[in-house]
């Protein structure tokens, strides 16, 4: 089969193209699946070059979420038949293994994942939007609604609003009833981001978010009023301080990830002056998945896709994200 093979942790460059890697076959209690489109995610260039404490098996084949159709079995499988249209959740939650990770992933025309990873593709459910939905959509599912309970007329801050993660908290927190405040990078994401529903934006590279938040809804104070109710941070890194900051009383933080740095300077005075709670949120379960496949399936929610790019082309796809020149999620189909 073709494939992209990651030998040795690197740089977008290192990542080979193989027209004749070995097909997998399915072994007992897994399925062979023929992958119809792979979303790249932020983890995919973290796997690339190297993550501290985690030892990725190599050769191996990056994209973590995948969809496609059933293409065969292997022994004990039941339920599943050649020509089904699948999503792949990532993590087998026996092993706790991640597909794209430790085991082969979605770069390819072929992958096996164990039975139990497998959920049911609606007919209405593009491969494409539902395979944009696992990691980026399913991580912000679960912070913003199953962990975070965002809640009508509360004001909620985006940051990062344009990558995957991002784009699907505006929807939910839009779905919700929520005043929600989109912080990107351009006055184009901002744009798209209005369009997607944002009631407010902010460009972050102009001024401080913090000082456009005080700005727009007041200083917050100890005895009630100003700042936001929510503020959704996975950026980590400077963006914290100034994210505590903007919290009204009462406020809470939401967070997902660090991809600007995990170890920031913070200012415990406002989480206790201003009794603030934060929201870790790791991952995503499959009831999470399929709640965001159910909104799909209902058109109330529509995965952000930027563009998809042919598996030879999968290093350009890869440029894109790491570059941030896609809003949304970018793709790559065999």
């Amino acid at each position: 089969m073709k494939a992209m093979v990651l030998h040795a942790h690197g740089e977008i460059g290192d990542i080979e193209w193989h027209e004749d890697w070995p097909d997998p076959e399915p072994g007992e209690g897994e399925v062979l699946v023929r992958v119809a489109a792979c979303a790249l995610n932020y983890h995919d260039l973290f796997t690339l070059r190297g993550m501290p404490g985690i030892k990725v098996p190599m050769p191996i084949i990056m994209g973590i979420d995948a969809s496609g159709t059933v293409a065969g079995t292997g022994p004990g499988v039941e339920g599943w038949a050649e020509g089904d249209r699948v999503l792949i959740d990532p993590i087998d939650r026996e092993s706790g293994r991640l597909f794209g990770e430790m085991v082969n992933g979605g770069l390819a025309e072929y992958a096996v994942v164990k039975a139990h990873q497998l959920v049911r593709l609606p007919d209405s459910v593009g491969f494409e939007s539902g395979a944009a939905l696992p990691c980026a959509y399913g991580t912000a599912y679960r912070m913003m609604v199953t962990r975070g309970q965002v809640a009508e007329g509360e004001k909620v801050l985006i940051l990062g609003a344009s990558g995957g993660v991002g784009t699907c908290c505006v929807q939910l927190a839009r779905m919700a009833g929520a005043h929600v405040i989109a912080a990107a990078s351009s006055p184009e994401k901002l744009a798209k981001l209005e369009s997607l529903g944002a009631d407010e934006v902010i460009d972050y590279t102009e001024r401080l978010f913090r000082d456009q938040i005080v700005e727009r809804h007041g200083k917050p104070r100890i005895a009630g009023g100003g700042g936001v109710d929510v503020v959704v941070n996975f950026t980590g890194g400077e963006t914290w301080v100034p994210s505590l900051r903007s919290l009204k009383r009462h406020g809470r933080m939401l967070t997902c990830g660090a991809t600007a740095g995990y170890d920031p300077k913070t200012d415990i005075r406002f989480i206790w002056t201003f009794e603030q709670q934060i929201v870790g949120s790791n991952g995503w379960e499959r009831a999470d998945v399929e709640a965001l496949l159910a909104l799909v399936d209902q058109g109330r929610l529509t995965p952000v896709i930027d563009r998809t790019h042919a598996l030879p082309d999968a290093h350009a796809a890869f440029s894109d994200m790491a570059e941030r020149r896609i809003f949304g999620k970018v793709l790559v189909a065999p």
